[in-house]
């Protein structure tokens, strides 16, 4: 395509094809509140646009224009600044015609050309999956947030009409994209306090999905609600009639819930439809904050409230910004009332959320306050994106912070932190500091211990117990509940391995030269350059790594840097030992020795051990059966032996025969207890009236410990026979 030079202010087209009647609609909303030279360059974007787009259509047949125009009304709706209106026009321009982000910039300048940027989809991404390609996309879409957040509030807007005109979309590519709007969009929407947009996206995004079902509900919503108009009445009439009696001046509304909404309600409360619409709902606007809490004792007043049912938003704003009191009561017929409180700013910042930032310049306070809410969340997605192992994982830990229910706790100076409903002292932790979390052993709760899985709730006052020897266990994601947390274990867990794996891999590459009588660190370096090319490794950690993890036999990569040609094949001797010298386990190595569960060797055994590729070394017992299998492998497996050093608790497995009688087991656990040892799990094989037969795991400190053990439990009288289980 030839370059589009749109220097010039181009007159208003004549209004003669839909698209320049959506160009004149768009103008006439701009005049109300920017000036005419502003105007001039949102007409010579459109000309732009329209340039570039030519030839291509929708499949509905219209011209692809009418697209970007009808998006760029939306924004206009919003008050959004000239630039956002220009890039709306021109989001589709880099993705779908030849003009590059450069051009842009020549004809509208940068502003606008980063803003179309943010918008634009990654092309050509090397994505194993379209699952990949999309979440690829949704990250690129949120640095470029970072950086502006109108480019969030154009990519609405355009979900917004592409949703509105799904028509003529295939059934697989329209749920596709009704899903990703339903798990994604609209709860971004929400998490920027953009309550009509969500709104929007949820019915449409609903009715593509589930058409049957929005179908159905629907049908039922318009049946229902003839019998409820006089109900309705007779409620908002009370409610109206109290606040006057009061001296309140206060707007009631009925307000009916959308159908998403209801839907939702269903499947999370498993209750049926006319459950839902059992349920009556109304708004009072006042002018004032006090006035709020006036309306809200009179309805109190007027009909009974429903215990716990009470929440002061605005107090205790949402996230997201939202303010309103919420409480629920019993009405006439026993039927229950959702009452919603709120100012009439707060209604309207309710609706428009980060939008009222352009939308009403007068309420600045307000809207900078939600600016600043949506900024600070967005370091937090900033944050949890670098520490992301991929897209996909990015996109999971997105999700999490997407669907919050909140709980408010205190710290010990008293600050509210607010977290996700079912949230640990662990994430509550990292909410503090990702350095804090990291560290964190323990927890007061209202200065009383607790242990780190604790679950949050409104109104404790919560104190994080660190140490400096503390990390993070890999354990902890399974009771985790925000992104934060989630991310910087995984972050920290994934860094801490890779470290773990090069140093064994070092102990281990160092054993194997000090059988060749080579010392690593005399190693020359371009003899090292040289076996890093040939094994294809960027650096020497990463060949430590490798060999740390099993990938890569160590005495094998020894070998190789002990040949005078390193691209020779390696040579083993037939009578040659590769592994002369054993390496020395502690017990304490981490993630990449581990102690194998089928026969769980302890401090003292004769052991082996072998590589499990991607993992690092598992260690058997000597006399194991899987051991032996894996010994027939000569590549696989090496000498190991217990250090003398070795300490800590090892878990070890007895298989007891013992009489069947009251207090057997007691008598069994108090033996052990007795012997500085403890019973970490027991599992009953076979019982019956005279005998039962468990398996006990201990915690033991080494051989010593355990046969020690044995020769307690063998001169009880109820013991019948003792053996430890070795696979």
């Amino acid at each position: 395509m030839p370059e589009i030079a749109v220097k010039t202010v181009p007159a208003l087209p004549a209004i003669e094809h839909p698209e320049e009647k959506l160009l004149h609609q768009l103008c006439k909303i701009l005049r109300s509140y920017l000036d005419q030279e502003q105007i001039n360059d949102v007409i010579r974007a459109y000309h732009f646009g329209a340039a570039a787009h030519s030839g291509q259509f929708r499949r509905s047949g219209e011209a692809y224009i009418c697209h970007p125009v009808s998006v760029a009304t939306t924004l206009a709706t919003m008050h959004m600044d000239h630039h956002g209106i220009m890039a709306a026009i021109l989001h589709d321009v880099i993705e779908d015609t030849p003009i590059s982000k450069e051009q842009l910039g020549e004809q509208f300048g940068l502003e606008v050309a980063e803003l179309v940027d943010g918008v634009t989809k990654l092309s050509k991404i090397d994505s194993r999956s379209r699952a990949e390609a999309q979440a690829e996309n949704v990250r690129k879409m949120f640095l470029a947030m970072a950086q502006d957040l109108r480019v969030i509030v154009v990519k609405l807007a355009d979900r917004l009409h592409n949703m509105q005109t799904m028509g003529n979309m295939p059934v697989d590519k329209k749920r596709r994209i009704a899903k990703e709007t339903l798990e994604i969009y609209a709860p971004i929407a929400n998490r920027l306090g953009m309550n009509d947009v969500r709104h929007q996206l949820e019915s449409l995004g609903f009715k593509a999905l589930y058409p049957n079902r929005f179908t159905a509900i629907n049908n039922a919503v318009k049946k229902s609600r003839g019998n409820r108009k006089e109900i309705i009445d007779t409620i908002q009439n009370a409610i109206q009639n109290r606040l006057k009696e009061s001296d309140l001046d206060g707007a009631v509304a009925g307000r009916e819930k959308n159908i998403a909404s209801i839907y939702q309600k269903m499947l999370s409360k498993h209750i049926s439809f006319t459950d839902v619409f059992d349920v009556y709902a109304f708004r009072i606007y006042c002018h004032q904050v006090d006035d709020c809490y006036r309306a809200l004792g009179c309805v109190h007043n007027l009909y009974k409230p429903v215990p716990g049912r009470f929440k002061d938003y605005i107090a205790l704003p949402k996230a997201n910004g939202y303010q309103s009191l919420h409480t629920i009561l019993i009405g006439p017929y026993g039927v229950p009332i959702e009452i919603q409180i709120r100012t009439h700013e707060m209604h309207r910042l309710s609706e428009s959320g980060i939008a009222a930032h352009w939308l009403y310049k007068s309420d600045k306070d307000k809207s900078e306050t939600i600016q600043a809410r949506a900024n600070e969340w967005l370091r937090d997605l900033l944050e949890i994106q670098k520490s992301a192992g991929d897209s996909l994982e990015f996109i999971d830990n997105l999700k999490v912070d997407l669907f919050p229910q909140e709980v408010f706790v205190f710290t010990p100076k008293g600050k509210i932190i607010k977290l996700p409903r079912g949230a640990t002292i662990v994430d509550f932790a990292y909410l503090v500091h990702s350095d804090v979390g990291n560290a964190c052993i323990s927890a007061r709760i209202d200065k009383k211990l607790v242990p780190l899985q604790t679950k949050l709730e409104n109104g404790m006052t919560v104190e994080v117990i660190t140490a400096t020897w503390a990390r993070p266990n890999p354990l902890w994601l399974n009771y985790v509940t925000t992104a934060k947390a989630r991310s910087c274990i995984r972050a920290y867990l994934k860094n801490f391995n890779q470290q773990e794996a090069v140093n064994l891999g070092r102990r281990l590459l160092e054993k194997e030269l000090q059988s060749l009588n080579i010392q690593l660190e005399n190693v020359d370096n371009t003899r090292i350059i040289q076996v890093l090319q040939v094994l294809k490794k960027h650096s020497m950690n990463e060949l430590l790594e490798d060999i740390g993890l099993g990938n890569r036999m160590p005495f094998l990569v020894a070998k190789r840097i002990s040949q005078t040609d390193v691209n020779a094949a390696v040579k083993l001797d037939d009578n040659e030992s590769t592994h002369k010298t054993p390496l020395v386990i502690k017990g304490t190595e981490g993630i990449v020795v581990s102690l194998a569960k089928c026969c769980r060797p302890i401090p003292g055994d004769s052991i082996i051990g072998f590589f499990n590729p991607g993992k690092g070394i598992v260690v058997h017992h000597h006399e194991c059966r899987n051991s032996n299998e894996v010994r027939k492998k000569q590549t696989t497996w090496l000498d190991v032996e217990w250090s003398p050093e070795a300490s800590g608790e090892f878990p070890a497995e007895i298989r007891i025969e013992l009489l069947n009688q009251r207090g057997s087991l007691a008598t069994i656990a108090s033996t052990i207890s007795s012997m500085d040892s403890n019973i970490e799990n027991i599992t009953v094989v076979s019982q019956d009236d005279r005998v039962s037969v468990d398996l006990l795991t201990l915690a033991v400190k080494d051989r010593v410990h355990l046969a020690t053990i044995i020769r307690k439990l063998k001169k009880l009288s109820l013991v019948l026979k003792i053996t430890r289980i070795k696979a």
